[in-house]
């Protein structure tokens, strides 16, 4: 049977996926990203490349799809747009209050990576949120 109960730890669990899939795709701290590690290697020398790093790519690949797959499919793309410009605002007016400084050079970096893994992280629950606000299920139509 299926859990059918969604909580904030749901939620949390979600949103650390995300960090981990948008940090392990790219961070400013070189060289803990894919990019650091693969891409950036691969376009100074072509043959720096190995199976691993390959095997890495499509796995986040994968990853990349499953996440934005669900997003759009839950929030569509008006939502999605919704939730960035909701998270974006939100930083804004952070930095606006003083409680965020961008006095370091990678603070808005750090921003842009924080809010994608919370608009994908928003996307993948929204479906339980919804069915817990207004009792209403997403089903997902198939053709026979």
């Amino acid at each position: 049977m299926a859990v059918t109960r969604f909580t904030p730890l749901s939620f949390i669990i979600r949103l650390v996926l995300a960090l981990v899939l948008v940090f392990a795709s790219y961070n400013p701290v070189e060289p803990w990203s894919f990019y650091h590690w693969a891409i950036k290697p691969l376009l100074e020398n072509i043959n720096d490349f190995t199976i691993l790093k390959g095997l890495a790519g499509v796995a986040l690949l994968i990853a990349w799809g499953v996440f934005l797959s669900a997003t759009f499919s839950s929030l569509g793309l008006f939502g999605t747009v919704l939730v960035a410009l909701f998270f974006g605002l939100g930083f804004w007016w952070m930095i606006d209050a003083g409680w965020i400084s961008l006095e370091r050079p990678n603070t808005l970096n750090w921003l842009v990576l924080i809010a994608l893994s919370l608009v994908l992280a928003a996307g993948v629950s929204w479906s339980h949120i919804r069915r817990r606000l207004t009792g209403q299920i997403d089903v997902d139509e198939t053709e026979d």
